[in-house]
């Protein structure tokens, strides 16, 4: 009990850090963000109708009802977004018990670190899928679950279209938490609250938006707000159709990148992946439980190029449902754990710290599937904060350190 009090205690310690280093980040990206952290929030509907415009067009009534730049509006947007994620988080974990496995399953650098570690996927969209998922796996009336999924699940598509391939979560919860019966009749019922949701997506690939469309999204940015539509508003014309995507993407594939995802797979969701091997399901084996939380990863590595970030979005949404089935008792880890030979090697306190520090902080996947593995985010993140900070290379003062010199060589 203790342990776990502890644990709870230095989780809120590292989201804080966490969000403080975020709204430090973004408030950079404010001033002189060139990336999709920004570009992102763009997209609006003032060209007509097109796909991830809502979370925009909100913005732009915002900016003008309350008189600010259309950033400012952005800006708060996504430090709301962050914050009320982050406040999820901490109430979610509260009835957690922890582990030295669930530990690192958590501290994972594909996780929570991975935005401030790779600041290009800072404040995304996907930030509000998150927080909608945790707040459907507060709902405890049924009656409640089918009106978010009929109401709410087609708004999270006008946000972020790709949400329709995490809909399996959504499923896989719902199916061991019994909330249809065993009969045909049930699962018809219960499948057609997706229905709204998937007809929205539907209609979104298949009305891309036209070029007319888009220049004038781009002509209104520019003349009411001064803003380029660049980066991912820029794109939204040339990956516009799925066939554009897949081709995209299909021209820069290769053995080295398939190679290195393999493996960042398999590293980062190791510990999850070894509480799962040791878990009996309710309804479900773990072997089917793995395949289906997989699946959807490989149909996204198809049609986007930041793959880093897709790893980063379903490990979120894997790590968050396995913990939510651990809390409610809906799986049980078997005793075995304790005894296989990489547990059994963190029985000595001094190895685990090692590990976890190495582990947890000392790596990080790039954004785009062509970027190669960053390193030590733990050093990183603080000390290009600072450089921000100071208005030079602040930690690097003293540039004749052999230190200094290493980590030149070596780390960046």
């Amino acid at each position: 009990m203790n342990n776990t009090i502890n644990s709870i205690k230095y989780f809120k310690l590292y989201i804080s850090i966490l969000f403080i280093f975020s709204v430090f980040y973004l408030y950079g990206k404010y001033n002189v963000g060139n990336d999709s952290t920004v570009s992102e929030w763009l997209i609006n509907y003032e060209g007509g109708f097109t796909k991830r415009g809502l979370i925009g067009q909100i913005a732009i009534h915002i900016s003008e009802f309350l008189n600010i730049s259309l950033r400012q509006s952005i800006l708060f947007f996504q430090i709301f977004s962050i914050g009320l994620y982050y406040l999820l988080l901490i109430n979610f974990f509260k009835s957690v018990k922890f582990n030295k496995i669930i530990l690192l399953s958590i501290f994972t650098p594909i996780f929570l670190l991975y935005p401030v570690a790779e600041i290009e996927v800072l404040g995304r969209k996907e930030i509000i899928i998150f927080s909608f998922y945790l707040i459907y796996l507060t709902l405890q009336n049924l009656r409640q679950k089918n009106y978010f999924r009929i109401f709410l699940l087609p708004l999270l598509i006008l946000i972020w279209e790709p949400v329709v391939f995490f809909f399996i979560f959504w499923l896989i919860i719902d199916y061991i938490e019994d909330a249809f019966e065993k009969n045909y009749k049930s699962l018809f019922k219960y499948l057609l609250t997706y229905i709204p949701a998937i007809l929205m997506g539907a209609y979104i690939a298949l009305n891309p938006i036209s070029e007319i469309a888009h220049k004038n999204m781009a002509i209104f940015l520019k003349e009411n707000f001064n803003e380029n539509c660049y980066m991912s508003c820029a794109l939204l014309l040339s990956k516009s159709t799925i066939y554009d995507q897949f081709k995209l993407n299909f021209e820069i594939f290769s053995f080295e990148i398939f190679l290195r995802y393999f493996l960042i797979i398999l590293i980062g969701f190791g510990p999850l992946f070894i509480l799962i091997k040791f878990s009996q399901f309710k309804k479900l084996s773990s072997k089917i439980f793995l395949f289906l939380i997989l699946l959807p990863i490989f149909i996204l590595f198809m049609m986007m190029s930041d793959w880093g970030r897709i790893v980063n979005i379903f490990y979120t949404f894997s790590i968050i449902s396995f913990l939510y089935l651990y809390k409610k008792k809906l799986l049980v880890l078997n005793k075995e754990i304790s005894e296989n030979f990489f547990v059994k090697g963190f029985n000595k306190k001094y190895i685990y710290t090692i590990f976890f520090i190495i582990f947890c902080f000392g790596w990080n996947p790039k954004t785009s599937l062509t970027g190669d593995i960053g390193t030590n985010p733990l050093w990183k993140i603080p000390y290009n904060a600072s450089k921000r900070i100071m208005g030079f290379d602040s930690l690097r003062l003293f540039q004749e350190n052999p230190l200094i010199k290493w980590h030149r060589k070596y780390i960046e």
